[in-house]
């Protein structure tokens, strides 16, 4: 099976509205399939240089899916808050 993926490159601002954009953002996930493999933060650049602090991967089934639950109004209620919250390049992975 081919899955997309969703890789966050996240540079954190204020941490206590980025907590709470966290918390919500499984729910979003779940109607669609989306399952999150990954949230961690940077240990050491080990090649070239990396400016963001935290990385997030999401798995979908389809392309179809990632677009349904970034376009979802239950997502796109989300992004007011992560834009405070955070500096963040989302892009997507077909593997």
């Amino acid at each position: 099976m081919k899955y997309t993926y969703v890789i966050g490159n996240i540079t954190v601002i204020d941490q206590d509205k980025w907590s709470e954009y966290c918390s919500k953002v499984p729910k979003t996930l779940s109607p669609w399939e989306g399952e999150l493999v990954f949230r961690g933060k940077k240990r050491d650049v080990l090649g070239g240089e990396y400016q963001h602090s935290d990385t997030v991967v999401i798995r979908f089934p389809s392309i179809d899916a990632l677009n349904n639950w970034f376009n979802s109004d239950d997502y796109q209620a989300l992004i007011p808050n992560r834009e405070q919250a955070a500096i963040i390049d989302l892009i997507s992975y077909q593997s």
